[in-house]
């Protein structure tokens, strides 16, 4: 057993993502600790600061991926355990937030298992405050907020963990006063400006944020790790290398994509770009611009085949969202709007409703996004012989979807009717999105064109391979 725990104390001595984990289970007992890649990345990268390989990081994340755990609690008791005489300051925007942090942290050098892992660290009896403790070597971390005063203070690492209140951030002022007392007050506390380092952990949450301020003025490395990869990413640092592919979520082991589709509605589409993918969008930011847009006079005739994209909802009340159904016509690589249903319907219209659309059209496939209205309605239509019916699972969230198909608007491959009874409702939905009430015709649309794009793609696969 004393072999057992000389060999764990040794691994929590010389690696830092071993420490992490240690670190949760201490001031989260009880609770589930999900290993993931993106700690190891995360730990890697702090490593090559404390080597002085970066000196300036932004680290750039979603909530509830434990940046704070990471960057603000156990980095700074890792650096003191390396070092006894480092000098810590670290930052929120709340002193709440602040002194939790500090509090997290000195627990952890309290415990047995630190003092024994980092036997010549030690907590000064006379110098243990809730914002400030010291060592016996006069190392310390020092807890202040934004706004807050650092006078007297000096440190070798100063850290930023979350600078911006989220209900704040749409204000100038208050943006600016973070972004002000960063430059003219904690930046000035770094005892080394040459050897110094200054990390700053964040979800972004607006295109004027302090992240944003920073990597304009150059200098600064960034790290930014979104809830869902929107193309394949590969982070490599040092000997590593960390592969994140199309699709997956950050920590596929504890969330599901529906989990994130919802987070979506709840907090909209841009604070969801913004907090969730670490691409904020400006306000009143459009994806598809209405010079984007072409359009027909007379539908074509001759179609290659049709599909028909179905969003669905089964409610009707007021604040229900709408069933669309758009169906398309493909002729030489270009898809022309045939026509549109949008109805708010109950469950049976709906049902009666596709299949009007599909006698009428007789498509090759419906599309129906398999989510809770469209499932029940998937096993319907197929028990009633439709076999061209193809559910749709969305590996990506609205917004990504969404951007991936403009350039088929722009290049002028999606052609819509100029004509059309529902033409006002088509563009004003599709040149608002994302800040729109209801985003059913734009996902019925975006499901159309990312499964051709798709099927497209596939096709040149096999083309290659033969």
């Amino acid at each position: 057993m004393k072999y057992d725990e000389q060999l764990l104390d040794a691994v929590l001595r010389r690696d830092f993502g071993s420490f992490i984990g240690k670190v949760f289970h201490s001031i989260n007992p009880g609770a589930s600790y999900h290993a993931n890649w993106h700690i190891d990345l995360i730990a890697d990268y702090l490593e090559a600061v404390r080597a002085g390989e970066i000196k300036r990081l932004i680290i750039n994340m979603p909530p509830r991926a434990l940046k704070s755990v990471c960057v603000s609690v156990a980095w700074p008791a890792w650096l003191l355990g390396q070092d006894p005489a480092a000098r810590i300051m670290a930052a929120s925007y709340s002193s709440v937030l602040s002194v939790k942090h500090s509090l997290d942290c000195r627990l952890i050098l309290s415990s047995n298992w630190y003092r024994r892992v980092f036997s010549k660290t030690i907590l000064s009896k006379k110098h243990n405050q809730k914002s400030k403790f010291l060592t016996t070597q006069n190392g310390f971390r020092f807890a202040t907020s934004v706004g807050g005063s650092a006078t007297g203070e000096g440190g070798d690492v100063l850290i930023i963990d979350d600078p911006h209140n989220p209900t704040q951030i749409n204000s100038l002022k208050m943006r600016s006063r973070a972004i002000e007392w960063f430059e003219q007050t904690f930046v000035t506390r770094l005892n080394d400006k040459n050897k110094g380092a200054i990390v700053l952990v964040m979800q972004r949450l607006h295109e004027d944020d302090l992240s944003a301020h920073l990597c304009s003025s150059g200098g600064w490395e960034v790290l930014k790790i979104p809830a869902i990869a929107p193309s394949d990413m590969v982070y490599d640092i040092g000997k590593n290398s960390y592969k994140y592919k199309q699709g997956e979520l950050l920590n596929g082991k504890r969330d599901k994509l529906e989990f994130l589709h919802n987070i979506e509605q709840e907090v909209g589409s841009r604070n969801y770009a913004a907090q969730f993918l670490q691409e904020p969008l400006p306000a009143g930011f459009n994806l598809l611009k209405a010079d984007d847009i072409s359009y027909f006079e007379t539908l074509p005739v001759g179609f290659e085949y049709f599909v028909q994209s179905w969003d669905t909802a089964i409610k009707t009340s007021e604040k229900a969202d709408y069933s669309v159904g758009t169906c398309w016509g493909v002729l030489d690589k270009k898809y022309y709007l045939a026509g549109m249903v949008r109805r708010k319907m109950s469950y049976p219209d709906l049902k009666r409703e596709i299949e009007k659309q599909a006698n009428k059209y007789s498509p090759r496939h419906i599309l129906i996004e398999d989510k809770a209205s469209g499932q029940s309605i998937i096993q319907d239509l197929k028990l009633s012989g439709y076999n061209n019916i193809v559910p749709i699972t969305p590996k990506l969230d609205k917004v990504t979807r969404f951007a991936s198909i403009v350039a088929l608007f722009q290049s002028g491959q999606v052609v819509l009717p100029e004509k059309a009874g529902y033409k006002r409702e088509l563009i004003s939905e599709l040149t608002s999105f994302p800040n729109v009430a209801h985003d059913d015709i734009a996902d019925s649309i975006s499901q159309f064109l990312n499964f051709s794009k798709n099927m497209r793609d596939s096709t040149k696969l096999r083309v290659r391979l033969l």
